[in-house]
């Protein structure tokens, strides 16, 4: 709910009639859209490394909150098979392992310097390698346009789609 809207009920107002009052909620202010992934948050990694889900345990670069394009530290919670896995020859991800990762995708809103706002329909992250590159291949879905203003041309061209 981005907002909730008051209810007058007049005696001016010709019946049947009311008065819509909006009142902004607390996540419509204009800096709603820092607070996005933190601790114990669960992403969809969308590459083909062979991890589904994945818990942040870190936020890095400081800051209590991640945002897209930020660096996080996850621990997978959910893998494919190593039969999978290996059969595709991409390296193996376990159940447990900790990994750095990037986020792709939020659902929280973001800000354009446009003055138009972007939301996605999940929380979504790309494992990196201790290089800092990607660990799969292929990247799955759609990735923000804001990895362009971080430097992840990489991402952004193994992705099916920027928005």
């Amino acid at each position: 709910m981005v907002g909730t809207a008051a209810i007058n009920k007049s005696p001016d107002l010709a019946k049947g009639v009311f008065a819509c009052n909006w009142i902004p909620s607390p996540t419509t202010t204009p800096n709603s859209h820092l607070k996005m992934l933190q601790l114990k948050s669960i992403l969809n990694v969308v590459d083909n490394s062979g991890a589904i889900w994945a818990e942040c345990i870190r936020v890095l670069h400081g800051g209590k909150y991640a945002r897209i394009g930020d660096e996080i530290v996850v621990v997978v919670n959910k893998a494919k098979s190593n039969a999978v896995a290996a059969a595709s020859g991409i390296p193996k991800v376990k159940k447990g392992d900790v990994r750095h990762a990037l986020v792709v995708r939020a659902r929280k809103e973001t800000l354009r310097p446009d003055g138009r706002y972007i939301r996605f329909d999940d929380n979504a992250c790309v494992l990196l390698n201790k290089q800092g590159e990607p660990l799969g291949t292929r990247v799955l879905g759609t990735v923000a346009g804001e990895l362009r203003q971080k430097r992840w041309m990489k991402l952004l061209s193994l992705a099916p789609k920027v928005i």
